[in-house]
């Protein structure tokens, strides 16, 4: 969706607008495994951590996106298979123990992601 809006294409999503999933951004999901690797042996309660950052639907995305690229045409097909795929994951991931273990904390928000990181690189000329 973001990278049609960028090229000013015609996106049609292949779930309905409420389909809601957890993402993060490329620098939160590296700077956890970074952590976690430095993270003391004594302080980790588990060997396998869930980390979070935001969860958003499809509608979500394509609200916030129009505001950066006006003329973005999103619409919504929805593909029986793949947003059975889709619905088949978490809306959101509870990653209170890496908080609490190794102080796990993402830097990015969807706005974050989206103003310094997606954008910016879908747009270098």
């Amino acid at each position: 969706m973001i990278h049609a809006a960028a090229k000013g294409v015609a996106y049609d999503c292949f779930v309905e607008p409420e389909a809601k999933i957890p993402f993060m951004a490329m620098p939160d999901a590296v700077r956890a495994l970074i952590d976690i690797a430095a993270a003391p042996r004594e302080a980790l309660s588990s060997c396998v951590y869930n980390i979070g950052a935001f969860s958003l639907s499809a509608g979500e995305i394509a609200e916030r996106v129009k505001r950066v690229f006006p003329g973005a045409r999103t619409g919504y097909a929805p593909d029986a298979v793949r947003a059975k795929i889709v619905a088949s994951w978490p809306e959101d991931v509870d990653d209170e123990r890496a908080r609490a273990d190794w102080g796990w904390q993402p830097a990015y928000t969807w706005d974050r992601t989206l103003d310094e990181y997606l954008v910016p690189a879908l747009t270098r000329g």
